[in-house]
């Protein structure tokens, strides 16, 4: 297996995440493929330990940046080392791995590697952490969608969950402002119609923001502007609750002992809802399995992104979401 790593993406590249990688290489089975400027890849790959015969680095001049035109990922920067990732994963690679933009990402698996057949849009899952985790897509890319869009997502997002994250028979629930049938704008209305009826997705119905917490489903589909909300919603509220706790805890010599007895189940309060935990969020409805790591990805999230992204393609859940769309399909002309 072939895991192609863009190098030089993301607010802390090439550092961290060249750091991530070498952790990353004394754990997986995979070949991890290195692609950005060969001589800042081979300096850092001097300072960390790794597994050299499990790096391969492949030289690329250019380098995306975040406030770039997403278009210039195949008009503009095709040197760059997200554009020539995505083709060696099109050519000879099994998944892909990018803390870079995000908007160039999805333009750029999409147009380059191509969408599986019968999937009109890709998505952005992105797994929030909760009690019991949520995968909430579109998460960022489509703004405006149909509710065949919001179906498809449906189906991608439970064969994700249940292939990758080994959730049996996974829930699905439509992100909307109240759990009766009737509410939210005619896009929910007709979404909701085409969920219930659609015998082999395990349908809960309605969910509000408010629940989404104490999730329900498994699996939370919505259009890209609100899912986005939600997610940076979600990840802005983590910060403030974390950074709270830290000020109470902080506030007297009392609190400080109070910390003090309390340091382990604080430690693992943070982890247990840090998403980095998780890696980051895969692109589904692309022909192969892509990653997009969070932009300020440290070395732990990257490597957890890698692991993530072997384990994507070890699933074979994108042969999975194809078949299973050709099946609805023929059933619909049937």
């Amino acid at each position: 297996m072939r895991i192609i790593i863009d190098a030089m993406g993301g607010d802390k590249a090439p550092e961290e995440i060249i750091r991530g990688a070498c952790d990353a290489s004394l754990t997986v089975n995979a070949t991890l493929v290195l692609v950005g400027r060969e001589d800042v890849i081979k300096e850092n790959l001097a300072k960390f330990k790794h597994d050299q015969s499990k790096i391969e680095v492949f030289h690329a001049e250019g380098i995306i940046e975040m406030d770039d035109d997403p278009m210039v990922v195949v008009k503009g920067k095709t040197d760059s080392s997200m554009s020539e990732g995505l083709r060696l994963l099109k050519e000879n690679g099994d998944a892909f791995v990018s803390a870079g933009s995000t908007g160039a990402l999805h333009t750029g698996a999409t147009l380059k590697v191509r969408n599986l057949r019968g999937v009109r849009r890709a998505a952005i899952a992105a797994l929030l952490p909760f009690d019991r985790p949520v995968l909430l897509l579109d998460s960022g890319a489509n703004i405006s969608v149909t509710p065949d869009n919001l179906l498809q997502w449906a189906y991608t997002g439970s064969i994700y969950m249940n292939r990758v994250m080994k959730v049996e028979s996974p829930v699905v629930g439509l992100l909307n402002n109240g759990t009766e049938e009737c509410k939210g704008t005619p896009l929910h209305v007709e979404t909701y119609k085409l969920l219930s009826e659609c015998g082999d997705i395990n349908f809960f119905g309605n969910v509000e923001s408010k629940d989404i917490p104490y999730c329900p489903c498994d699996v939370l589909v919505t259009d890209g502007f609100t899912g986005n909300i939600a997610l940076k919603l979600t990840e802005g509220m983590s910060k403030f609750m974390l950074k709270s706790l830290k000020s109470i805890f902080t506030a007297s010599v009392t609190s400080k002992l109070s910390y003090l007895a309390l340091k382990r189940q604080i430690t693992d309060f943070r982890t247990r809802y840090d998403s980095s935990t998780y890696g980051g969020a895969p692109i589904l409805g692309i022909s192969k399995p892509v990653i997009k790591a969070h932009g300020n990805s440290d070395a732990r999230a990257f490597k957890n992104a890698i692991l993530q992204a072997e384990r994507f393609a070890e699933s074979r859940a994108c042969d999975e979401i194809e078949a299973a769309l050709a099946a609805r399909k023929a059933q619909k002309i049937e």
